[in-house]
């Protein structure tokens, strides 16, 4: 990187919707210290138009000529989840820090793979894990450390969204070579990042899985009951069949109740603190009057990661803390298929599971899936 007076210089990859929906404005949000210097896409009108709408000089349509020619700080991967990993390994490779959207990559196999190209300073790889940057979950968090509130008892994580037929004739969709999984692993991720942000670790997960509806390889609702390591347990749900769409954590303490609900990001007034009875009228139960409302966003993401680089160490949402709920998802897929409850501590560095996210004997929205959980319980 350059000297920490200079703006840190940035290339995109990927012109598709989430680069011009997120990644671009939230880069434009902190010019004062980043520089977005090229954007590479395989599309060269793509890269084009993109790059003439928000004033990118460098167009490349190969990541490996943008890297050697623009020298990036930092690399924004912005593809499917399928080129995910080439995209990380080659960016740490040309000394640059790269920042990926979800999902990480599609294995376990493959989130080391990546770590492994890290530096003991730097380069690091994160991920887009927005929900867990806002002032309202950093506040709840604080007030876990803080045991305002009591021991946490029960959680409920609800990711009930709608995604059409069509959303899945885009080739990559709904494939588990390409995306990876569905919901859990596309949509969910988010909210169950937000809630192991929240919760901590989590010991064990036991979990259904099935494709209902949509016409997918992948499943496209699952629904887990997860215990953690201080006690508590939750219910998870994720969907893509759900008209009225919601995003939803509810976490009940001893003390008290707090909730979010929103759809695609937060700010504070999606919250609310519901104290227990014997704690009525108790500022530290019934919530916060908050110095600034800091929305869950891309944007307040990238900041903190900026200040990383600036400081040289490892950004959150990243390491061992960006693959926990990798962790949790690949348990997930293993219990839903095999009808066995997963344990954490049992996760295997080999396998089916570390290697993939689903046994192909197993095949959703197929009768054959309730025989093979059920021989492989026998």
């Amino acid at each position: 990187m350059t000297a920490s007076s200079a703006r840190i210089r940035a290339a995109v990859v990927g012109a598709g919707g989430i680069a011009s929906g997120a990644h671009l404005p939230t880069l434009k949000a902190h010019e004062d210290r980043v520089e977005v210097v090229a954007i590479a896409d395989v599309d060269a009108d793509r890269v084009a138009a993109v790059a003439d709408e928000w004033g990118i000089p460098g167009r490349h349509t190969d990541v490996d000529s943008m890297l050697a020619v623009e020298e990036p700080d930092l690399l924004i991967l912005c593809t499917p989840p399928v080129a995910h990993k080439e995209g990380l390994i080659k960016g740490l490779k040309a000394g640059a820090w790269v920042w990926c959207e979800k999902p990480p990559v599609l294995t376990l196999a493959e989130y080391d793979e990546v770590a492994a190209h890290e530096g003991a300073q730097g380069p690091f790889a994160s991920y887009v894990f927005q929900h867990r940057f806002g002032s309202g979950a950093q506040q709840l968090k604080q007030q876990v450390r803080d045991n305002t509130l009591g021991r946490p008892l029960v959680a409920v994580c609800h990711t009930l969204w709608y995604r059409t037929h069509g959303y899945y004739e885009v080739p990559w969709r709904g494939k588990w070579a390409t995306e990876g999984g569905g919901p859990a692993m596309g949509h969910g991720i988010h909210q169950m990042d937000l809630l192991f942000e929240i919760l901590g670790d989590w010991t064990e997960v036991t979990a259904v899985a099935d494709a209902l509806d949509r016409d997918v390889e992948t499943e496209d609702v699952s629904m887990a009951t997860v215990r953690f390591a201080n006690g508590a347990m939750a219910s998870i749900v994720n969907s893509v069949l759900s008209p009225r769409e919601v995003s939803y954590l509810r976490f009940d303490f001893q003390d008290a109740t707090v909730e979010v609900e929103h759809l695609y990001g937060y700010d504070n007034s999606s919250w609310t603190w519901t104290p227990a009875p014997h704690r009525a009228g108790d500022e530290a139960a019934t919530g916060w009057v908050p110095q600034e409302n800091i929305p869950s966003s891309h944007k307040q993401q990238l900041a903190e990661l900026l200040d990383a680089m600036a400081a040289g160490v490892r950004p959150r949402a990243s390491g061992d803390d960006g693959r926990r709920v990798l962790e949790f998802i690949a348990a997930l897929y293993e219990s839903a298929e095999t009808g066995r409850t997963v344990a954490r501590d049992q996760l295997a560095a080999t396998g089916t599971y570390y290697t993939g996210m689903h046994d192909p004997a197993f095949i959703y929205g197929s009768a054959e899936n309730t025989a093979v959980s059920k021989e492989t319980v026998q």
